[in-house]
């Protein structure tokens, strides 16, 4: 931490894999020599495997500044995400969901989301009993999100997500899959609340930045996408000033998207080099017949 600075970098679906053996640890030893703290946006595994999380921890072992993550979509892929979680946790990486963490000043409140899709086209609870379970299910990721800033009173507030919050930072990706890749029921409470700054992942296509209607600075770390956009680096620099704890009630009275989140300037690449990066580190495409675009 340099003075009053924070510097946070963030980083989502690195799908750990059995391939992935030596091929993530680099880009964590850049990265922990980079920042103050690890942000880590959901899809930390591919299959949902405890053994994937083992080889994570171990890729892991060179990043000695604090970790804090949630949980994305594929970790639930074998049924297994508890015992992922119980891995990842005892090797000291702080998981949330719908729970918060305080370091350096700044309050990260972490979920993983849920889809339902954006503004007048998000799915409504009507009809079928399932598609009133699929709506229910964004519903209580948004109330997780929101109790978990409302206890917050450090000067700044961090939200991490696996699923986006706003549309802006999906487009790139296929219309029609919009809906599964973040839901708007997600960007209220961060328009509601003091956020300095939100970190998610699981669009690969997408784009890489947004703000929600608040202003709120919302940035997309699908490890894919920081590819092309960052392929010397493979991961998003935010800076935020920290300084004293400040009254809660003056606090919760701050406009959204305070604290001035500053994204470190990186240099994007040409688009002769976009279209020659490798794809992502350690990834290995599930057998059998695949739609035309994996996202998430």
């Amino acid at each position: 931490m340099a003075g009053d600075i924070v510097r946070l970098a963030a980083l989502a679906d690195v799908h750990c894999n059995r391939n992935s053996q030596g091929l993530l640890g680099p880009i964590f030893t850049r990265l922990a020599d980079t920042a103050d703290i690890l942000l880590l946006a959901g899809d930390l595994v591919d299959y949902g495997l405890p053994e994937e999380a083992r080889l994570l921890v171990k890729e892991l072992a060179v990043v000695k500044i604090p970790i804090i993550a949630v949980l994305g979509n594929h970790e639930f892929e074998s049924g297994q995400h508890e015992e992922v979680i119980r891995i990842l946790c005892d090797s000291g990486i702080i998981m949330l969901d719908g729970d918060t963490y305080e370091t350096h000043g700044i309050g990260f409140a972490g979920v993983k989301g849920f889809g339902g899709g954006f503004g007048r086209a998000a799915l409504q609870p009507w009809g079928e009993r399932t598609i009133k379970r699929f709506v229910h299910e964004a519903v209580d990721e948004a109330l997780k999100l929101e109790s978990a800033l409302a206890k917050l009173r450090t000067p700044q507030r961090v939200a991490v997500l696996h699923y986006a919050p706003i549309q802006t930072t999906v487009q790139g990706e296929p219309p029609e899959i919009f809906p599964f890749l973040g839901s708007s029921r997600l960007e209220e409470p961060l328009n509601r609340y003091p956020v300095a700054v939100v970190f998610h992942g699981h669009a690969h296509h997408g784009t890489p930045e947004g703000h929600t209607s608040a202003g709120v600075p919302v940035y997309n770390v699908a490890l894919p996408l920081m590819r092309r956009t960052f392929p010397d680096h493979l991961f998003r620099i935010v800076e935020l000033p920290v300084g004293p704890a400040e009254d809660a009630d003056a606090l919760g009275a701050l406009p959204p998207g305070n604290g001035a989140a500053e994204a470190v300037p990186h240099a994007a690449p040409t688009n002769g080099e976009r279209d020659s990066l490798p794809t992502p580190l350690g990834h290995e495409e599930p057998h059998g017949p695949q739609p035309p675009a994996r996202t998430g």
